[in-house]
């Protein structure tokens, strides 16, 4: 159990890692509209192209999103399920931090009744 908790851990760090950066979640952000190319997505990019592409490669290297060479244009392509990952944590963490507030205000209502009687 603790091994897939740490290989889990380890994979949403690289992820969060990933999405630290404000240019690579523009990426992402533009990806999740569809596929498009490297050249595309760093024209909007205030940066050298060899510059942008180290930010493409930390986003593939950890999973976030697919490149494809065809020819001479490099298409990019968002990992949807990678994301999830995300997604999964942070609905954990929703969910945790509503069942501690929930029983922080059972507490605080009992303690405010007890007071008042």
């Amino acid at each position: 159990m603790l091994s897939h908790m740490a290989q889990c851990s380890t994979g949403l760090d690289g992820v969060f890692l990933a999405l630290a950066d404000p240019t690579r979640r523009a990426v992402i952000h533009r990806l999740g509209r569809g596929p498009t190319s490297v050249g595309e997505l760093a024209r909007h990019a205030p940066m050298t192209l060899p510059s942008f592409m180290k930010h493409v490669r930390v986003l593939e290297s950890n999973g976030l999103i697919r490149t494809a060479k065809s020819g001479r244009v490099r298409t990019c392509e968002l990992n949807r399920q990678r994301l999830a990952l995300v997604a999964d944590w942070l609905e954990e963490q929703r969910s945790l931090w509503s069942d501690r507030t929930d029983r922080l205000e059972q507490f605080v209502t009992e303690f405010e009744e007890k007071t008042t009687t």
